[in-house]
């Protein structure tokens, strides 16, 4: 309410120095508990979409392409859900940064392939691949994050190297 009192008021001339992205994330600035609520919506509609797709994965001759615009529908609003919590700005500066970069690049890319392939090429192995790659940049990003979020990335990848040499025996 005080940024439309200053503005109405012709105060607000002193912020010329602002960029676009500083004036847009002012602009869409959400309370705490308003954010948390976006992210349990969009989670769970992510999630939904996730668990749906493997459920319809068993309707015969169509399955397939519903798992697969189900799940990539489900990962874009995973992907979307913590925008909420960190704020866009945030959120894409944290995606380009560079210990992230080419695991947020290879996601989008599967994520935009995949619907490509699906709905104007129709080419159903190449959809595969570009679900098999998106499942793999998707858990890339997510351990990216645990990493992050952990401060401990020597711990992390010890316990990750070990259960694969569990899996593997």
């Amino acid at each position: 309410m005080d940024k439309l009192r200053a503005f109405l008021s012709g105060r607000e001339g002193n912020n010329d120095n602002r960029n676009i992205l500083q004036v847009a994330n002012e602009a869409s600035t959400l309370g705490w508990g308003t954010r948390v609520k976006g992210f349990v919506i969009c989670m769970a509609i992510g999630l939904g979409c996730s668990v749906l797709g493997v459920c319809l994965l068993f309707i015969p001759k169509i399955g397939v392409i519903l798992f697969i615009v189900f799940y990539t529908f489900g990962n874009i609003c995973s992907l979307f859900s913590t925008m909420f919590l960190m704020g866009p700005v945030k959120q894409i500066k944290k995606m380009c940064d560079k210990t992230r970069a080419f695991a947020t690049v290879v996601m989008i890319t599967c994520l935009v392939l995949t619907l490509c392939a699906v709905f104007w090429w129709k080419i159903f192995a190449l959809t595969l691949l570009f679900v098999i790659l998106q499942v793999l940049a998707f858990a890339c990003c997510l351990l990216l994050i645990l990493l992050h979020c952990l401060h401990n990335r020597d711990a992390v990848l010890k316990f990750f190297s070990m259960m694969c040499s569990m899996c593997m025996k």
